[in-house]
C-alpha cells in the first residue's frame, strides 16, 4: 500500500474528476472512498477516464472502500454496491467502516437512523465476528484484494485477530500529532496490521469548523519546526506519520494542496524532532461525530 495516499471525502461532486486526474498525474495512486463519503459515482467516472486514457493502470492503483454501519447484514450487496458505482471489478481495501451495526437502511442508503431517544438505532442481532466472516467471504469470491478494519480501539482489534481466519490487513484511525494513539498503533504494528491515519491533520479547518475543536497545526512546535525545514506545519505532521511506518491519507479539494502534501516525501526529520512531537500528544480526538450525531460515545 503506497505510505500516502487521497482521502475522497465529501468533496465538491463537480471537482472530484478535475481532482482525482491532477492526482493520478502527479504521482498519487492510493485513493480512499467509502459509500458514506457519498462520492464513488464521481470517483467511478474519474478512474474510468484515468484508465481508458491510459493514464494509469488498473494494477497500478490501489481503491479502498468501506462498508457502511447499516450494511452489517448485508455486506456481499454493499460491496457489490460500491464496485457498481466504482466501475471497478475488484477492491484492493475494504474495511468496516465503524464497529457497530445499526438498522438497515436499504444498500447504499448511509442514512444513521435513530431512535425515539434520539440514539443511533443499533442492531443487536448482529455481532462483529459476523459482520468478519462475510468480510472474509469477499477474499475467495474475488471482489477485494484485502480487508480490514477502521475506527477499532486495541481490544476490539485484539478481538477481531482472535477470531478471523484472515486477519484484518489494515485499521484505519484518527491519527495525528495532538492524538498519536501509541500503544494501539504498536500493537498493531507487532501483530501486523498497517495502521493507516485517516485525519492526519487533526481535520484542520473542517473539524475546527465544524465541532470547534483544536487544530495541531497552529501548535507552535509545528510552526517552528516548518520555519526549520522550510516546510508547512501540514507537511511536518503528514513527514511524522510516514516517519511512524504509518499510511496517511489527508483530505483536500485543493489542487495546489496534493501536490504539497507528496512534498512530505522530499525531507526527513531528525530523532530529536519526533521525540519532541511525541511530546505535545493530547489524546485530543477531533472528529466526534459518533458523540454529536449519533447521540452516542462510540469511543467510550
Amino acid at each position: 500500500m503506497p505510505m500516502m495516499g487521497l482521502g475522497v471525502w465529501r468533496t465538491e461532486k463537480h471537482k472530484i474528476k478535475e481532482l482525482i486526474i491532477h492526482a493520478i498525474q502527479i504521482g498519487y495512486r492510493h485513493f480512499d472512498c467509502a459509500a458514506d463519503y457519498k462520492s464513488e459515482v464521481e470517483v467511478g467516472e474519474a478512474l474510468a477516464e484515468a484508465l481508458e486514457s491510459g493514464l494509469v493502470k488498473r494494477e497500478e492503483l490501489f481503491i479502498t472502500s468501506k462498508l457502511w454501519n447499516s450494511d452489517h447484514g448485508h455486506v456481499l450487496e454493499a460491496c457489490k454496491d460500491s464496485l457498481k458505482k466504482l466501475q471497478l471489478q475488484y477492491l484492493d481495501l475494504y474495511l468496516v467502516h465503524f464497529p457497530i451495526a445499526t438498522k438497515h437502511t436499504g444498500v447504499g442508503n448511509t442514512r444513521s437512523e435513530k431512535d425515539e431517544d434520539g440514539m443511533l438505532d443499533i442492531d443487536t442481532t448482529i455481532s462483529l465476528e459476523a459482520t468478519w466472516y462475510a468480510m472474509e467471504d469477499l477474499i475467495s469470491s474475488g471482489l477485494v484484494r484485502s480487508i480490514g478494519i477502521s475506527n477499532y480501539d486495541i481490544f476490539l482489534t485484539r478481538d477481531c485477530l482472535a477470531y478471523s481466519k484472515v486477519k484484518p490487513a489494515v485499521n484505519q484511525i484518527e491519527m495525528h500529532p495532538y492524538f498519536q494513539r501509541e500503544s494501539l498503533v504498536k500493537f498493531c504494528q507487532k501483530h501486523g496490521i498497517c495502521v493507516t491515519a485517516h485525519t492526519p491533520l487533526g481535520g484542520a479547518d473542517a473539524n475546527t469548523q465544524r465541532f470547534g475543536t483544536l487544530s495541531c497545526l497552529q501548535d507552535p512546535l509545528l510552526q517552528e519546526l516548518g520555519e526549520k525545514y522550510g516546510r508547512s506545519p501540514a507537511q511536518i505532521a503528514l513527514r511524522w506519520g510516514i516517519q511512524r511506518n504509518t499510511v496517511v491519507i489527508p483530505k483536500t479539494s485543493k489542487l495546489l494542496r496534493l501536490e504539497e502534501n507528496l512534498q512530505a516525501f522530499d525531507f526527513e526529520l531528525t530523532e530529536d524532532d519526533m521525540d519532541l512531537i511525541k511530546n505535545i500528544d493530547r489524546k485530543y480526538r477531533t472528529n466526534l461525530t459518533p458523540a454529536r450525531s449519533w447521540g452516542i460515545d462510540l469511543y467510550a
